[in-house]
């Protein structure tokens, strides 16, 4: 980080972390690492994406908390590791399941910032839970446009259930109608589209407001199923492998979202008062045609792969515009910053695992913002820890011994040091256990475990 931009943040530090910025998230679902401009793509162009990255900083060490959707949400949404009230898997999608979700024990990130009179929107994706008492408006958010489940088909014509009691199959929630907050409605457009229109539409009428705003855009792009419009496709008929140009597809799509969302806050004026963090909430999937190039393996897993994903943030006046960041950071940091700035009380009980990241880019704040990041994943008895450049990765299905990384020089896990450094993954694995006490059992069934439909 340059100096200047330390001289700015520390020179209005009694302005500038007492301010309530206007605040969104783009998460995209089962992005890969490799697909995203930034990150050097060429073969699916993102210029709107790529703003976000060019007017602020990019996190190279960028992670979320789990390798799949469900889990890695709530420990964006809560701030803290998912784990710690037993979010451990997918949640089932049964309506009538009320703990299926996150506890609420916890607070969501929408309900903390009501404590500092923001106006918190979610579009798209929930995946917290189906029941009344797990739906976005009872968590915290003043409005909802999207879908509770952990998918859905992109075409209208394919949403012709009227809600999650006619679901006769697994999967076919995929296939349930859009709800705009407690009610199911009618969608006309690829639903890409139809989202990106209701963040436009959100912005629009925020301009209008005086309350700071919370804007949850969750796409469910570039998830499967695989689809996309003609107006997409087109864009990539180079591209011969089908499922990589209909992936491609759905990337353009969500980029052009992206574009329309960011030229609304410049057209409203919005721009200079708003932090934007783009993200995935996992690496990409092995079943969606996405590409992780150089890290190690997809989604599910807990090499690089799966929990390192493409992550950038701005704000401009604030951030430095072309800034990298290259020590470790993690989803739950989004929501740690926001506390930071807003001042907000957090339950003593249930303290942030997140970091205020500001004071580490304007350079106030020197090192890395975490010593060590921790995951676990109770399906296969995996787990990994990150301490400086080293990583311990134990995945049984992969490996019977945990191996160890040098991030630093293989960040694409190819070179094992164990055998070398036995010290280290004794240590790791020690600290593992330690942190594994603070986890709490398993909350409630998964998607696969709880064959609710069969009624």
């Amino acid at each position: 980080m340059k100096s200047f931009l330390s001289y700015i943040l520390l020179g209005l530090s009694s302005i500038a972390y007492s301010m309530h910025p206007n605040m969104i998230i783009i998460f995209t679902d089962d992005q890969g690492y490799a697909d995203v401009g930034f990150h050097g793509s060429t073969e699916i162009p993102t210029p709107n994406i790529d703003r976000i990255a060019d007017n602020g900083v990019v996190f190279t060490n960028g992670y979320v908390t789990f390798p799949t959707c469900g889990p890695s949400r709530a420990g964006l949404l809560t701030g803290r590791y998912q784990g710690r009230f037993g979010f451990n898997f997918n949640p089932t999608t049964n309506p009538a399941m009320p703990h299926a979700g996150i506890s609420h024990n916890e607070e969501t990130i929408a309900e903390i910032l009501a404590k500092a009179d923001y106006h918190s929107m979610i579009i798209g994706k929930w995946h917290m839970g189906s029941h009344p008492s797990q739906h976005p408006l009872n968590r915290g958010f003043n409005e909802f446009f999207g879908f509770l489940a952990g998918g859905l088909r992109y075409f209208p014509e394919e949403l012709i259930l009227n809600d999650l009691s006619e679901v006769e199959r697994m999967w076919q929630w995929y296939q349930v109608k859009l709800m705009r907050d407690f009610e199911q409605v009618e969608s006309r457009g690829y639903l890409t589209d139809v989202l990106s229109n209701e963040a436009v539409k959100f912005l629009e009428r925020q301009s209008r407001q005086q309350k700071p705003f919370f804007l949850y855009l969750a796409y469910n792009a570039p998830h499967g199923p695989l689809q996309a419009t003609e107006k997409y496709l087109k864009r990539f008929s180079h591209i011969e492998d089908e499922d990589r140009r209909t992936y491609a597809a759905m990337v353009s799509a969500l980029d052009d979202g992206v574009g329309r969302l960011l030229d609304t806050l410049n057209a409203m004026k919005l721009h200079e008062g708003t932090i934007v963090v783009f993200l995935s909430d996992n690496g990409g999937a092995r079943t969606n045609a996405s590409d992780n190039t150089p890290l190690r393996d997809y989604k599910g897993t807990l090499f690089e792969g799966g929990i390192r994903v493409p992550f950038a943030m701005q704000w401009p006046g604030v951030i430095e515009a072309g800034s990298v960041f290259e020590e470790p950071v993690i989803s739950m940091d989004i929501l740690a910053t926001m506390v930071g700035l807003t001042e907000v009380d957090i339950a003593d009980k249930r303290p942030l695992d997140g970091v205020n990241l500001l004071p580490y880019l304007s350079g106030k704040n020197k090192g890395s913002p975490h010593e060590t990041l921790f995951w676990k994943d109770i399906r296969n008895s995996a787990w990994a820890v990150r301490k400086g450049n080293f990583k311990v990765v134990f995945e049984p299905e992969d490996a019977p011994e945990p191996l160890l990384f040098d991030l630093s020089v293989d960040f694409s896990e190819n070179n094992d040091l164990a055998s070398k450094y036995p010290e280290i993954v004794k240590s790791f694995a020690e600290a593992f256990e330690q942190w594994n006490q603070t986890q709490a059992p398993n909350a409630f069934p998964g998607t696969r475990q709880d064959r609710w439909w069969e009624r």
